[in-house]
C-alpha cells in the first residue's frame, strides 16, 4: 500500500487487519493522488490540506521526492488548529499532531512513514510495517503481478486490500498463486462535528478530534468487514 499523510481511518483498519503491512516507497509518485494530501473539517466543509514538495520529474518514485524547502510546520499546525481548536478531543490530539507535522524529514517517503507509525502507536496498532524496496523480490514487475510478487515473498497466505481495488484485482488468479484474496470494507462510522451535517471520510485527525481514543481504537479493530 502506498503511504498517505494522514490518510482516513480505513488505511488504519487496513493496518490492523493483517499480521504484516508492506508500505510501497519504490512506486511513481501520483502528482493527483493523496499521497502527501487529505481533508479535514473547516466551518462544516472538506477543505485539503497538504505537503508542499520540491519541483520534480513527475517520474520520480514516492521515495526520490522532497518536501519543499519553504514548508513551515507551524503554518499548517496553524491550520489545524484553527480547524479544530473547539473540538472535544484537540488537546489531547495535537500533541500526536505536532509530532508529525515536526518530524524533521525532508524525504516525503521517510516523513509519511514516520507519520504512519506515530499514528500506529497512538492508536495501539502492533502490526509489523515493512519497506517494499526492502524486499527480495522483482520491482520491475506491476500492477497485479507485482502484488504478487510481493505476497510470495512476504509468505503470505491472504492478501487484503481496501475495498477500491476490487476492479483491480482477480481473485481467481490470486488462487492460482495460492493466495487468497480479501477486500476491506469499511462500515458506516457517523459521529458528531461542531453540528453541522455529518462529512465523512477525511483524514484520522478529524476523527480523533470528535471522539475518544477508546472509541477510535474500537472502529479501527472492529469497524469493517472482509469480503
Amino acid at each position: 500500500m502506498q503511504p498517505y499523510f494522514l490518510p482516513y481511518i480505513g488505511y488504519f483498519q487496513l493496518i490492523s487487519a493483517v499480521d504484516v503491512f508492506i508500505v510501497y516507497d519504490n512506486i511513481q509518485y501520483a502528482k493527483k493522488g493523496w499521497i502527501n494530501r487529505n481533508r479535514m473539517l473547516l466551518n462544516g466543509a472538506p477543505v485539503v490540506f497538504s505537503l508542499p514538495l520540491q519541483g520534480a520529474s513527475g517520474a520520480l518514485q514516492i521515495r526520490e521526492r522532497r518536501i519543499a524547502a519553504d514548508f513551515t510546520a507551524g503554518k499548517l499546525l496553524d491550520r489545524f488548529t484553527g480547524a479544530y481548536r473547539q473540538a472535544p478531543h484537540f488537546a489531547d490530539v495535537f500533541p500526536l499532531v505536532e509530532e508529525i507535522v515536526r518530524c524533521r524529514e525532508v524525504n516525503l517517503f521517510r516523513y509519511l512513514y514516520h507519520s504512519i507509525c506515530t499514528t500506529c502507536r497512538h492508536l495501539g496498532i502492533g502490526t509489523p510495517l515493512r519497506i517494499s524496496s526492502e524486499m527480495d523480490v522483482d520491482h520491475g514487475l506491476a500492477k497485479q503481478e507485482r502484488v504478487l510478487a510481493i505476497s510470495r515473498g512476504a509468505g503470505a497466505a491472504t492478501y487484503v486490500n481496501p475495498i477500491g481495488g476490487v476492479e483491480l484485482y482477480s481473485k481467481a488468479e490470486f488462487r492460482e498463486a495460492g493466495i487468497d484474496l480479501k477486500f476491506l470494507r469499511s462500515t458506516p462510522f457517523e459521529y458528531r462535528q461542531f453540528g453541522h451535517a455529518f462529512v465523512p471520510w477525511l483524514s484520522i485527525l478529524d476523527v480523533l478530534m470528535f471522539n475518544p481514543i477508546e472509541t477510535v481504537r474500537a472502529r479501527v479493530a472492529d469497524g469493517y468487514e472482509l469480503i
